[in-house]
């Protein structure tokens, strides 16, 4: 096609998700070309260059608001200051875990030394491992390597403290979902720009903003909730369901693209071993963007979105139990 690549062959080529380019494009870091002879996007070689760029900032840990600022600007002043910055912050890391080093090595000689049959010594240590644990999530695990090699294996050793996790259950609720298919189909298909001419319907009442996207196995759909009044022949040519809702883990994954949701995805795993809930297999995984203002999305820079990972206990009747 003239030398443009489909959207596909960029997906596997990069081993993306069809929704992180589309939240690339939304961001305006890169650009797609529409032809009137071809459904999906296409992207020319300067776009697919520019896509290699942010990968390579991504893995260096490198957020969207300063990818921006970086393809704002032409030279290289802006990329030179923002690396310089990480390599502050990569210095800041280590002289953290030095100290927190030292902190566990007096730790370890004072319960060498302290005898746990006495009430102040055991009061001692109580307060001393206080002090460490505060140490220990006021500790900023985003450190990454100079070398590019190493840059996945150390960033995914690193990168390992916990987000917040709330449980929650989201009730029952209507709502018009696209259909499932791949991503591919459902963003250069027709539902997106017909939800936006039929937003009248929603009533984003139980959420603060209207959609989920749900998927499992590459298989999503989008969902929004409607309106009590809302028929079958409003939301025509889509179908109404109704969403069961159930038992959710949810983490905020801030920049809210391929990459950040499977990070998050699998903290939220190991959070969940220390309780008594385990990842429900059988239901699918959602995305909620949290806000869907301009103004908030342009003064972050970057999108906010919450995952919803469903979950239920462990020793549910799923197991027999």
């Amino acid at each position: 096609m003239d030398g443009l690549i489909k959207i596909r062959d960029m997906t596997n080529r990069y081993d993306l998700s069809a929704r992180t380019l589309r939240y690339y494009e939304d961001m305006g870091l890169i650009q797609s070309i529409r032809r009137e002879d071809y459904a999906y996007r296409l992207y020319d070689q300067e776009n697919v260059k520019r896509l290699e760029q942010i990968l390579i900032l991504r893995k260096l840990n490198i957020s969207i608001k300063d990818i921006q600022r970086i393809f704002s600007t032409s030279g290289s002043e802006t990329v030179l200051e923002v690396l310089g910055k990480k390599v502050d912050d990569i210095d800041g890391e280590i002289s953290l875990l030095h100290e927190l080093k030292n902190i566990v090595l007096e730790f370890i000689r004072q319960i060498e030394q302290a005898d746990f049959g006495r009430e102040s010594d055991v009061k001692l240590l109580y307060e001393k491992a206080r002090e460490i644990k505060a140490q220990i999530v006021n500790v900023d695990y985003n450190g990454n390597p100079s070398t590019v090699n190493r840059l996945l294996e150390v960033t995914e050793q690193l990168d390992s403290k916990i987000p917040d996790v709330m449980i929650v259950r989201i009730p029952g609720f209507r709502a018009v979902t696209s259909g499932r298919g791949s991503f591919e189909e459902l963003f250069g298909g027709d539902f997106e720009p017909w939800q936006e001419a039929h937003n009248y319907l929603f009533q984003p009442v139980i959420f603060d903003a209207a959609d989920f996207l749900c998927e499992k196995d590459g298989i999503v759909q989008w969902i929004w909730a409607l309106k009590e009044d809302v028929t079958e022949t409003d939301v025509s040519p889509y179908d109404i369901v109704e969403f069961p809702g159930g038992l959710y883990a949810v983490a905020v994954s801030v920049d809210g693209d391929g990459e950040s949701n499977d990070r998050v995805r699998k903290k939220m795993e190991r959070w969940l071993e220390g309780t008594n809930f385990v990842m429900d297999k059988d239901r699918e995984l959602m995305g909620h963007m949290i806000y869907v203002d301009d103004e908030i999305k342009e003064g972050l820079g970057y999108h906010q979105m919450n995952l919803y990972a469903p979950i239920r206990l462990k020793h549910s009747s799923k197991e027999g139990a």
